[in-house]
């Protein structure tokens, strides 16, 4: 079979992409196993050739509109197309994907980048899409909220002195500045679920190909933030304690892979920053390899608020930078065995 043959399944409805329902798994795993047989699928583990493809951040949150953070992009419907478009080529090119990685963006109320972590002399909280800087800590405009201490077990002295110490390793690794995001992602929720149609889809190739997801939590610690599903923005408290770590073991997990496809919201954000740590540790282990990582570019959408940010231009200069390290930026339409560096994938 040349890879990208597949038909879609009648089941997938792309008019639900944008919507919630419950998946119905014990039918869809029979079908999977019905359809693997009909188009004589092999079980993932006899790939000779192995992909990846990692779904980043697919969750209700940001997918789903009039949800906490739905990325819309400039036309509004951003992430909305984008799984539409994904789920058809997971469909498409089920025959070849040896695994799927979702990324699960996973926070709780109290964590540096919400609101509810900081005050002004006037004990309010700053408004969501506030950009936190250095010299705000250090005039004063905001503050660590001191009615978090009982929760955190630290003291005042220690969660003021944290933020100024972390809105300093901000600006001195070129990062964006804090931004206070609306709450999303909340362990527990709803907006924390993968959407539908993309889980129908993960869970019909895993039962297709016999190939279970490898989910990976990332955004839980609540001192930093944390966009690459690989590392937090910061590792280290101001007393050098760790609050946060590296995510080595998914790093030498993805290099095991002939090729790694990469997806998901938003892509100036946590696309970006997991793309962007991935080049950095390719190039300091393995420079060669970063021919193997693809990059689906109308299947990640960039953060638009209309009249308050716009992200588009960050985006787009972030995936000209990854091309132009070698990567390769592809479109879920194109067949993959045509993707340069893939013709051999073809059988």
């Amino acid at each position: 079979m040349a890879r990208g043959g597949l038909p879609v399944p009648a089941h997938f409805d792309l008019l639900k992409a944008g919507e919630v329902w419950r998946v119905s798994y014990q039918d869809l795993a029979g079908e999977a196993e019905k359809w693997a047989a009909q188009h004589k699928i092999q079980p993932a583990a006899d790939d000779r050739f192995r992909i990846c493809l990692v779904a980043v951040d697919i969750q209700n949150t940001f997918c789903i509109p009039g949800f906490e953070l739905y990325v819309g992009g400039r036309s509004g419907k951003g992430a909305v197309d984008d799984n539409r478009r994904l789920c058809e080529f997971i469909y498409r090119n089920l025959g070849v994907i040896t695994q799927i990685c979702p990324t699960m963006d996973t926070h709780q109320i109290m964590q540096i980048f919400h609101s509810i972590y900081l005050v002004n002399d006037k004990g309010e909280h700053p408004a969501p899409f506030t950009l936190i800087s250095e010299e705000d800590i250090l005039k004063g405009v905001w503050k660590f909220n001191p009615a978090l201490c009982y929760s955190f077990n630290i003291s005042r002295e220690y969660g003021q002195q944290h933020l100024l110490h972390y809105t300093r390793k901000l600006r001195a690794g070129g990062k964006y500045d804090l931004t206070i995001w609306p709450y999303h992602g909340m362990l527990g929720g709803i907006g924390h679920a993968l959407v539908s149609s993309v889980e129908e889809a993960v869970f019909f190739h895993s039962a297709a190909r016999y190939s279970q997801p490898d989910f990976h939590v990332k955004g839980e610690r609540p001192f930093t933030e944390h966009y690459s599903v690989l590392g937090p923005e910061v590792l280290e408290g101001p007393d050098g304690r760790p609050i946060g770590q590296k995510s080595d073991k998914f790093f030498r997990k993805l290099l095991e892979f002939d090729a790694v496809i990469i997806a998901g919201q938003a892509k100036s954000h946590c696309v970006a920053w997991t793309i962007d740590d991935l080049l950095q540790d390719i190039r300091a282990r393995a420079g060669h390899l970063v021919e193997k990582v693809y990059l689906l570019e109308d299947c990640a959408s960039p953060v638009v608020v209309p009249g308050v940010i716009d992200y588009t231009e960050q985006a787009d200069a972030a995936f000209k930078r990854f091309a132009d390290a070698g990567m390769h930026v592809v479109r879920s339409t194109d067949p993959v065995d045509e993707w340069p560096g893939m013709i051999e994938t073809c059988m």
